[in-house]
Parts: structure tokens; sequence; C-alpha cells
């Protein structure tokens, strides 16, 4: 009977101590506080909500889950189970594009363009019907596991031969005007979705990919005017508002136009980067690139994440800012509405601990 009563405490103690670990690591996953520093459970928190210690080590019930998986499978829930990890307060649930009952999602009906849709809902809901579809495509939407790349801009690109990898995944996120033809070998051929504004859309037609979603990300009213004209291929007659020249058509059905959902710049701004609030307004330093916005959106709705052309590096003024023009590095100090800096440290934040990959290491260099 002895040996059993022994074998009997040690099992005792073995799950005593399971449940304070796992008990500890519940309530890391559900508060933090506002300091600098802070302390909750064991694990320290800076003043973004944000785990200090980043290391891209799975936590241990992630090891369970992942661990047995071949490699290369499709990761489900992958990324946004990491983000939570490092940031209690993330919460998946939020829809890539805005669909007729947007209304429900409060947090975007309290703030004008571009952190919500304040008084712009009426053209909203013209254009959504006009659209009348509001997700990825029908063959996209019913993957079970979706692996996504959004790839930038950055001329650190250029001569990585990075195409075919790129195409291999699920869903390919361009940005702006980036060009695909000629490029191919390092940016790869496969287009999804081309995010923009009517600034930075492309302008000659016949540079559009065959088959893509046009998602407009708004950031002020007017874009809204602008894409009604897109829709309904009505001709644009003043370009007045605009701070430079505006695609004047996109070549693409209405069934193939979304609206992006702002949710995804407002908690890039103020919940994820810190940037200032400005009461809710567009500000110096207040607006994050389109690049980390669309990889907010993409954590929320893929299941993996991964990003090349990414990176501003200051401390090279003359390499090239794009892959496919001459503009240098020194051009984006001159940029009013965006905080380089800080938002590099939350992007930083999320190669370091995993949540998403870098392939061309252009957001930490050597520093991850």
């Amino acid at each position: 009977m002895k040996p059993s009563r022994n074998l009997l405490l040690v099992l005792c103690s073995m799950l005593a101590l399971g449940f304070l670990y796992y008990s500890s690591g519940r309530i890391t996953l559900r508060g933090w506080g506002h300091k600098s520093c802070n302390h909750v459970g064991r694990f320290l928190y800076d003043k973004q909500g944000f785990l200090l210690k980043l290391d891209g080590i799975l936590p241990l019930e992630l090891m369970f889950k992942y661990g047995n998986l071949s490699e290369g499978a499709c990761k489900p829930g992958f990324a946004a189970a990491k983000m939570t990890a490092i940031y209690p307060k993330f919460i998946k649930l939020a829809p890539m594009f805005l669909d007729p009952n947007y209304k429900r999602f409060s947090r975007i009906g309290d703030y004008s363009p571009p952190f919500g849709i304040k008084s712009q809902e009426k053209i909203i809901d013209i254009l959504l019907s006009a659209t009348k579809n509001y997700g990825l495509g029908e063959e996209l939407d019913s993957l079970s596991c979706k692996t996504c790349i959004i790839v930038g801009n950055g001329g650190i690109l250029a001569n990585r031969s990075l195409g075919q990898r790129i195409d291999e995944f699920d869903v390919v996120i361009r940005l702006n005007e980036a060009p695909v033809k000629g490029f191919e070998k390092d940016v790869g051929s496969k287009t999804t979705m081309r995010v923009t504004y009517p600034e930075g859309a492309i302008q000659k037609t016949e540079r559009y990919e065959s088959e893509s979603l046009f998602v407009l990300s708004a950031f002020k009213a007017l874009d809204f005017k602008w894409l009604r004209h897109m829709v309904f291929n009505q001709k644009l007659r003043s370009t007045d508002g605009f701070w430079k020249s505006v695609a004047k058509h996109v070549p693409r059905e209405p069934s193939d136009i979304r609206i992006l959902n702002p949710y995804f710049i407002q908690e890039a701004s103020f919940k994820l980067i810190g940037l200032p609030r400005n009461n809710g307004q567009m500000g110096r330093g207040n607006i994050p690139t389109l690049g980390t916005v669309a990889i907010t959106m993409a954590l929320h709705n893929c299941d993996e994440v991964a990003v090349a052309g990414f990176g501003y590096n200051m401390s090279t003024p003359h390499a090239p800012l794009h892959y496919y023009e001459k503009i240098r590095m020194s051009a984006i100090r001159e940029s009013w509405t965006h905080n380089i800096s800080k938002e590099k440290e939350f992007l930083m934040k999320l190669v370091k601990a995993g949540v998403i990959q870098d392939w061309t290491n252009g957001i930490c260099g050597a520093g991850c």
C-alpha cells in the first residue's frame, strides 16, 4: 500500500503544479494594466499591453496544438493564437470587408474616416448594394485554413527571387500601385487583392491584373464618393480635395470591389502602435501605413501570416524606397501622417514573437 500512496502523492503534486501553471497562464490572457511596465501573474507587459519578453517560443498549450502537424501544413488559427499569447487584448472577430450588417460593429460607428464610418452610412449602403459580394470569393472563403502574405513595396524585394514562394500562398495581398508585370521573379504573379485609396490606385488601366479584388481603404469621406464613381462607372469631374492625382477609372466589375473594414486602421493606430488619438481625427503622425493596416487585417482573418518587402532603413537614405522606382529612402522622412519609428517597434514585436514571418528580413534586420 505504501508505494501506491507515494505514487498517488506524486500524481497529486504534478496535477497541482500543472493547475498553477495553467491558471497563471490564463490570468495572463485576461488582464493588463496601463503603466509602462505591468505585472500580470508572472509576466511583464509594456504600456500597449504586449508581453515584454518576446522569444518566439510556443507556449505549452500551442506546442500541444501545433507540434504534431506535418512540416509545411497550414496551422489553423496559428497567427491569432500567437498574437493573443503576446497581446491578451486581441479579439479575432473582425471581418476583412464591410458587408450590409456593418452597423453591428459599434467600434467603427463612433469614428469618422479613416478610423470609422460615421456620417458615411448612406453612401456605404449604396456601394454595398451595388457590389453584392463581401468576401474573398467562394473558393477561398471555404478553406478551413488560409495562408496569407502581404507583399510590401520596399526596395528590399529587388533581386531576392521570391516570386515563386509568394505565389504559393492562398492569399496574396498587394498595396497601391506596386506593379507585378516585369517583376514576377521577385514579387510573384498572383494577386488576390490590391488594397489602396484614390491617390494610391493604379491610374493606367492596362496595369491592372486580369483577376483580383479591388479593396478601398478609405482615409477621408471624399474617398467613398470617389469609389461611387468607380463602381457606377461615372465620369470624375473634379479632383478637388485629393492630395495628388487619382485614378479616373478602375477596370473592375462591382462584384470585384470591396471596402476595407476601417476597424483595422483604428486598431493599428490607437491600440497596437499607440499613436495619438487626436479626438478620432486624422492628424500628424497618427495614421499607420497601409502595409501595417493590411497586416492587422490579416491577423484577424488568416491562419498564417507572412510579409515581404517591408522595412524602412533610415540609416541608408540613398537606398531605393520601392522595388519599382528610383525614389530614395530619405523621402519617407517627409511623411506628415506616419510615425515610422513607432510603427517599426510594433512590427518588430510581431516578428520577434513569431506572429508573422518576414521573408526579406527588413523589419528587424539584425535586431531580432
